[in-house]
């Protein structure tokens, strides 16, 4: 199973996928927010999203998994 993980600690800030979306390589996925900077989370692999781990407003730590694929 593919999961995309956080790569800084911080709050996210949006969410950009849904459970069930194809997803490709590359694309943006999530949005985090450290340090009042905004920083883009994309996969780096194409799939479909089976859950999303966390919810907007979440604090999470580095390699906190925040999305996973089928």
């Amino acid at each position: 199973m593919n999961n995309v993980k956080a790569v800084m600690a911080g709050n996210v800030w949006k969410i950009l996928v849904n459970v069930g979306d194809l997803v490709e390589d590359g694309q943006d996925i999530a949005i985090l927010e450290s340090m009042k900077m905004e920083i883009p989370i994309a996969a780096d692999f194409g799939g479909v999203v089976k859950e999303v781990k966390v919810s907007e407003g979440d604090f999470v730590n580095e390699e906190d998994i925040l999305i996973e694929f089928e």
